[in-house]
């Protein structure tokens, strides 16, 4: 499924029509002030507040059960993580279901019990019920997880989120050459906010055909302070860096799975991924299959896998996974953009040396789900070239002409120094502090910074790949990386950070 990025002169039109259908509102959810709140009953309004005939409600809000998993026995891991993911089907389809009826269900709230939220508690009592037996047969079953099915449905409450999510942590550094190639300022002509050549085209992709993402969901880099804090780099700390060049998936690798959340299961993702690195990783890789796939890495002891969601144009034209899971059929569509640059560095502590990650270690930055699961997780952070001292937690950014779109990771820099996962696939790694250094009985290793630039349009006009329900906001960006680098290259890559090297 090959894939090039389209240049902006071809692109701009569709991008100034696409702006001023998603300003305009045509065809988009509407959001109010009323929403109701996950795992408050299935009646999908927390109490003292009702949803009444006429309210627009935007999408299903349903607890993430894997968030609150105790320790899953290795024996049972397989099974949990199967049923999670049956679980986000069940999600997909229950909004698929809710989407196709939502003007009823805006006349009748009843409807939204009786056709989408009753039979889908029904679904996920019996998921979450496999779950603890799965658990139950090896440790203590886990209790209290019923009151995790019921879900409820939301309004688009991104209106009332003021501005810009902003004060990202994130930055942590991630030395991210603020300055290069450009942009700057130059004279702005965003394509955000021009009231432009209105009314026409309705037709337009209408931001996922009302799924998402809204013009609210956008706002101009030139309006955000800057906002990014380094932390002070300390006597001893390490320095230096490695940059491992993987391309940019010139391949056309793209797949629907992940095989750290949902091993074993064809579209576990439930929207489509840009990989780099390992050439093998679909749901079914084994370590054994990573350890002896093909490498786009220029240095091939790093056989790691690097993946995220595919950024798409929303031009009005159709990819060749229009009508493909993880694709059209999980409301995902528009133009698969190639990135312009992908830069993968890791780098070190600001406190002190760092230690070796362990081979097949598994990392997941931000959340998926963070949409309705909140902000605890989410580690997006959105800039454009010329403007990186500037992120974004919870908007895309509208960037001047002559500047990119840029997407950063900074992922987890410490490990419990025990365990390549865990039940929940995040307890094995933690963030450092706020003065650098790990929690109590964490070590710091290397960490991965991603760096993924496009060329698109200015404008509104483009999302990232996301669990239908989650809308295609940007809070929900992610990354995941499994460490398949060889012994040697490992030992290279500490070396070099802590011996305060740049290092290729």
């Amino acid at each position: 499924m090959g894939r090039t990025s389209r240049k902006r002169s071809t692109l701009a039109n569709r991008a100034i029509v696409a702006s001023a259908a998603l300003i305009l509102g045509g065809g988009g959810l509407i959001a109010v002030n009323v929403y109701a709140s996950a795992g408050e009953g299935s009646s999908g309004s927390p109490p003292g507040r009702t949803w009444n005939a006429g309210t627009q409600m935007s999408t299903i809000d349903c607890p993430d059960v894997g968030n609150e998993l105790p320790d899953v026995p290795d024996q049972a891991r397989w099974e949990v993580d199967r049923e999670l993911a049956a679980m986000d089907t069940q999600i997909t389809d229950a909004y698929q279901q809710f989407a196709d009826r939502k003007d009823e269900i805006s006349r009748d709230p009843g409807l939204a019990e009786n056709a989408v939220l009753g039979p889908l508690k029904a679904k996920r009592t019996a998921s979450i019920d496999r779950i603890a037996t799965a658990v139950g047969r090896n440790a203590d079953r886990p209790g209290g997880l019923d009151g995790l099915a019921p879900c409820s449905l939301r309004a688009d409450d991104s209106n009332d989120m003021g501005d810009q999510g902003a004060d990202q942590g994130q930055g942590q550094d991630d030395g991210q050459n603020n300055g290069q190639d450009g942009g700057q300022d130059n004279g702005a002509n965003q394509g955000g906010d021009n009231g432009q050549d209105q009314g026409q085209d309705q037709g337009q992709d209408q931001g996922q055909q009302g799924n998402g993402p809204e013009a609210s969901d956008f706002v101009d880099i030139q309006s955000v302070q800057p906002n990014v804090d380094r932390p002070r780099q300390r006597r001893g700390a390490s320095r230096g860096t490695f940059t491992t060049n993987c391309g940019r998936n010139e391949n056309g690798k793209f797949n629907p799975d992940n095989v750290i959340v949902a091993p074993g299961v064809s579209n576990g993702a439930h929207h489509m991924h840009d990989y780099v690195g390992n050439q093998a990783n679909d749901a079914f890789a084994s370590d054994d299959d990573l350890a002896n796939g093909d490498s786009s890495c220029r240095n091939q002891g790093d056989k790691s896998t690097y993946y995220w969601p595919v950024l798409r144009l929303q031009n009005g034209t159709a990819e060749n996974d229009a009508d493909a899971d993880g694709g059209g059929k999980d409301q995902n569509i528009g133009e698969i953009q190639t990135p312009s640059q992908v830069t993968l560095k890791f780098v070190g502590n600001p406190t002190g040396k760092v230690t070796a990650m362990p081979r097949f270690l598994r990392i997941i930055t931000g959340d998926a789900k963070a949409f309705t699961n909140g902000d605890a997780n989410a580690n997006a952070s959105w800039s454009c070239t010329g403007f990186e001292d500037r992120q974004l937690k919870d908007k895309y950014p509208i960037c001047p002409d002559g500047s990119q779109v840029v997407r950063s990771f900074a992922f987890q820099s410490c490990w419990d120094g025990q365990n390549t996962d865990s039940a929940n696939h995040r307890t094995h790694v933690a963030f450092a502090q706020d003065n650098g250094r790990c929690p109590n009985g964490f070590r710091a290793i290397p960490q991965l910074v991603q760096r993924i630039v496009y060329d698109v349009p200015p404008g509104p006009g483009f999302a990232v790949d996301s669990f239908p329900e989650q809308l295609h906001k940007p809070v929900t960006d992610h990354g995941d990386f499994i460490n398949v680098f060889d012994d040697n290259l490992m030992k290279k890559v500490v070396s070099c950070i802590n011996g305060g090297r740049k290092c290729r």
